[in-house]
């Protein structure tokens, strides 16, 4: 492992332990064992870092959600699967990291969520393209489209506009939004599939 991706692991997790606002560049150093002259040579300011530590974060997970793109051949089981890896990032957005991200750095997330949109859509479009080589999805609609409309939905249960999360049970709802959305995009064939799935 290389020494920046050792270096951004960890900063990344302390950024998940102990939040955005609250870590500081003092901390990390000592954490580092340096001077916070050496890490100011790194990086300028700590939104710098931040973005930094976003943006490899981000990479991880689309690098996670691609290997799985090659090890599941089927485009139906490959998006049941990738309900469970979303469950997990959506998870993520509850830590104490994410939370003070919104309140003090609000253009820092925003700048990422967008690049995690764009990210996923590319992932989600793939399957898309392999569904309908392998006969299971329609062809009358939008990938790209439907690829944006399905983040903004799963990622809708944490970060809510016009849903009071606690008048719904999440694990149904993360259901709900995954039946639309396969019911959406399947031909006659890929719901066969889903039926045998209980979907």
């Amino acid at each position: 492992m290389e020494e920046n991706t050792i270096f951004l692991t960890k900063v990344s997790q302390l950024f998940i332990e102990n939040g955005a606002k609250t870590l500081t560049m003092d901390d990390i150093a000592k954490a580092f064992g340096i001077s916070k002259k050496t890490l100011y040579v790194k990086y300028k300011n700590k939104e710098e870092l931040i973005e930094e530590v976003l943006h490899f974060k981000l990479e991880e997970i689309i690098a996670r959600l691609k290997y799985l793109d090659q090890t599941i051949q089927n485009a139906i089981e490959r998006m049941f699967c990738r309900d469970e890896e979303m469950d997990n990032v959506a998870d993520s957005n509850n830590t104490i990291l994410i939370k003070q991200l919104i309140k003090y750095y609000p253009a820092i997330f925003n700048k990422h969520m967008i690049e995690f949109s764009d990210k996923f859509a590319e992932v989600l479009v793939h399957n898309i393209e392999k569904g309908r080589e392998q006969g299971l999805y329609r062809t009358n609609f939008d990938a790209e489209v439907y690829s944006k409309l399905f983040f903004q939905l799963i990622m809708s249960m944490e970060n809510p506009l016009y849903v009071d999360p606690s008048t719904i049970n999440k694990v149904y709802y993360k259901h709900e939004i995954m039946s639309m959305y396969m019911n959406a995009i399947t031909n006659e064939k890929g719901k066969q599939i889903l039926k045998n799935l209980n979907y």
